[in-house]
């Protein structure tokens, strides 16, 4: 009989905020067997990562959790520090699902993976490193010996989600809990992913607790479902039963989700509002006193033109070079070639550039990222009013707050509560409301639905489509998710190392591409759309 190695017993965790206690996990209960899959899976905010935070003793200092949880019959919850030391990092590690914050932006990735093997195995720097490119290969990373001495502003958001990975995996773990781990990821490098941990997983014998509000990935992945919402297991069981047969109504509506329909195309005669003519970035890597750095030619050449109106979709996998054409055609990163506003060609510079930025907006990848962890939300709405709209008063501020908060699905009662207070799709959705409040004219979407369950990914398109059909709105839509691209957006760009390989109407590079590396793409999503919808 396979053993049971993590027990969770009426898991109850509580955060204190200026509106009162709020009860995020009311009494879970949970069991891992040791080579088992467990995947939570429910909507964002339904308590499925503060449920794992709280066994690993990670939550906020607002948070309290009660109950019990046993690894291999020893309790954990609530113990000593560094009692807890000794068992996670080691026994039990974990992947975050925003890599951004979990990274120290001041060191290389290699110091930073070399951390768990030089506390837990004992290892030096030296001997750390050939572990260290080991790893880096297996989570596919390219040029390992090259990327192993990068910083991760350096790495694209897919990329620092596998060093997340192989952090995790340094020291063949007995547990791993993975939260999201695959968000950020391209269907292509998704799929290598899972079949990476699936592979580990039986090489090491390792069990596995998986998060996600995929069903896609869980009907693939997991042996058994916990399915979670409002901080409640409200049906489990193994996981072929479940999707086969599933009794809760939540589970149903779960199975069902998927984004649908289509926006309304632009008039034939929109004005051109946001171009860019041969846009080229490179970024130069390394170097010293003695070496040279090593250029990274991360766009090449790439034009476009975007009417208004028009919603332009770029797809590619992790490192294609979406996320940087994205910011050189808001003057974000530093770049060669013409981008024009209007027809006039946009200055650089950040003062130059402050004009422009009420209509030229960008919703960040990783929210967590770019929310201030010391604002409330309501400051953190509000505070580009405070730039482009000084003469507004409090009254009117709060009024703009409550109302974009309530455009994007959240509570406007929530504004007081700060962003460690939300789930990964609570926090999306509180940024792309900061964004809307402005009211621009151009918005690039970086990745936007990445970290939203897929019902509420169906509620932002629609959203979106909403907005863009009621203010004209144009939108740069960045995403590795080709049913969403494909919902939202007129034309298609199809990026490869830094190049369009293919470009055209939505339904005609969906439908009939031409290219080998867009019929690629296209089926890794149409794969994975049949794990979704299979019944």
């Amino acid at each position: 009989m396979t053993e049971t190695i993590l027990s969770v017993r009426d898991l109850r965790v509580t955060f204190e905020t200026p509106d009162g206690p709020v009860s995020a996990v009311r009494g879970v209960n949970l069991d891992l067997k040791s080579g088992e899959t467990l995947a939570i899976v429910g909507e964002s905010g339904s308590g499925k990562s503060q449920t794992t935070m709280a066994m690993m003793g990670l939550l906020a200092a607002n948070g309290r959790a009660d109950g019990s949880v046993t690894y291999r019959g020893r309790e954990i919850l609530n113990i000593g520090e560094r009692a807890l030391n000794g068992i996670r990092g080691k026994k039990i590690t974990m992947i975050f699902q925003e890599p951004m914050t979990s990274l120290d932006p001041l060191y290389r990735i290699g110091r930073q993976l070399a951390e768990p093997l030089r506390y837990h195995a004992g290892l030096s720097a030296r001997a750390a490193r050939p572990r260290i490119l080991e790893l880096l290969r297996l989570v596919g990373i390219p040029d390992p010996e090259r990327r192993i001495n990068s910083y991760p502003h350096e790495l694209s958001g897919g990329q620092r989600q596998r060093v997340m990975i192989a952090m995790a995996l340094a020291n063949d773990p007995d547990i791993l809990i993975a939260d999201e781990p695959t968000t950020a990821l391209d269907v292509t490098i998704q799929a290598q992913i899972l079949e990476l941990l699936a592979d580990l997983q039986k090489r090491l014998g390792m069990a596995i607790v998986f998060i996600t509000h995929d069903l896609g990935i869980v009907r693939r992945f997991a042996d058994h479902v916990a399915v979670m919402r409002y901080g409640e297991v409200v049906e489990d069981g193994a996981a072929e039963a479940l999707f086969a047969a599933p009794k809760h109504p939540y589970t149903q509506m779960l199975l069902d989700a998927e984004p649908e329909g289509r926006k309304e195309p632009p008039a034939e005669d929109a004005p051109a509002l946001l171009t860019g003519d041969d846009v080229r970035v490179t970024f130069h890597l390394g170097g010293g006193l003695l070496a040279k750095p090593t250029p990274l030619h991360a766009v090449k050449g790439i034009s476009v033109s975007l009417h208004e109106g028009q919603t332009i979709g770029v797809v590619g996998e992790s490192g294609s070079g979406k996320s940087t054409l994205g910011r050189a055609l808001l003057r974000l990163t530093e770049s060669t070639g013409r981008v024009a506003w209007l027809g006039k060609e946009l200055p650089e510079g950040i003062d130059a550039m402050r004009p422009y930025r009420r209509e030229l907006q960008l919703v960040f990848q990783d929210p967590f990222g770019s929310l201030s962890p010391r604002m409330t939300v309501g400051q953190i709405i509000t505070e580009g009013l405070l730039i482009h709209e000084p003469t507004l008063s409090r009254k009117d501020r709060a009024r703009r707050a409550d109302e974009a908060l309530a455009e994007v699905g959240l509570d406007p009662s929530m504004r007081n509560r700060y962003p460690h207070e939300f789930s990964g799709g609570q926090r999306q959705r509180i940024a792309i409301a900061r964004t809307m409040i402005l009211r621009p004219r151009v918005i690039v979407l970086d990745e936007p639905t990445s970290a939203l369950d897929r019902s509420v990914q169906k509620q932002i398109v629609t959203l979106l489509r909403d907005l863009q059909a009621k203010h004209s709105l144009s939108y740069v839509f960045i995403s590795h998710d080709l049913s969403v691209v494909r919902a939202l957006s007129d034309h298609i760009i199809v990026m490869k190392a830094g190049e369009i390989v293919e470009q055209g109407p939505t339904d005609a590079v969906f439908d009939a591409p031409r290219q080998d590396y867009t019929r690629a793409l296209m089926a890794a999503a149409l794969s994975t759309t049949r794990f979704r919808t299979a019944s």
